[in-house]
């Protein structure tokens, strides 16, 4: 037990200083726009340097979007872990709670966000980027939903579902946005999700 302490507090270290980066760059991308920000003046902002910067980040986007793979692996893990029977599509709904939760609870850390998103193009490319990887991620516990694919060749259903639903919690996402947050998120995710396909109600969840 003692032998990984060290290991524990290293990490926590790590992502603290992790953290503190990415509200520093929030700070600098609003006061001079993000193209015009530099690793220099973020990592200055906490005492750090541009070597030390690149210990934590990869790159400018990364401070931005260096959370997304994570959120990714916990999508995947919330929809696997949602009861076995329930409608996939109510099962994506369930599993973007998540999401909405973070954003209704911390709008003023999100809205600049969503804004960078929608306003810097090299921004942009890497989130849609990153999102196909959540595609991938999501897509083992949706096919485990669906009826067997019949057809030679894989199924292309499951990446589709998912494809469909992040499409849909963007949109629902940019009209939270152009209404600065002021109101919830999950009604209007409900509605956009709707459009598509009903949304089942959600299965009760099985209790250990």
């Amino acid at each position: 037990m003692d032998s990984d302490e060290p290991m524990g507090l290293r990490a926590r270290t790590r992502n603290a200083v992790r953290e503190e980066l990415m509200a520093a760059a929030l700070d600098v991308f609003a006061a001079k726009g993000y193209d015009s920000a530099t690793v220099e003046e973020i990592a200055a902002t906490v005492g750090l340097s541009k070597r030390s910067f690149f210990r934590y980040f990869g790159s400018k986007e990364d401070v931005v979007l260096g959370n997304l793979e994570a959120m990714g692996q916990s999508l995947a893990a919330r929809l696997a872990e949602r009861p076995p029977h329930e409608n996939p599509w109510r099962a994506l709904r369930e599993t973007f709670a998540i999401i909405v939760e973070h954003n209704d609870r911390d709008p003023q850390r999100t809205l600049p966000l969503l804004r960078m998103l929608e306003e810097a193009p090299a921004l942009k490319a890497r989130h849609l980027e990153k999102q196909s990887r959540w595609c991938e991620l999501l897509a083992p516990a949706i096919a485990s939903r669906l009826p067997a694919w019949t057809d030679s060749g894989p199924d292309p259903r499951p990446v589709a579902l998912a494809g469909a639903a992040l499409a849909c919690l963007d949109s629902a996402q940019a009209a939270w946005l152009a209404q600065g947050g002021t109101t919830a998120l999950s009604p209007i995710l409900n509605r956009t999700m709707a459009a598509v396909a009903p949304l089942e109600p959600a299965a009760p969840e099985s209790r250990a």
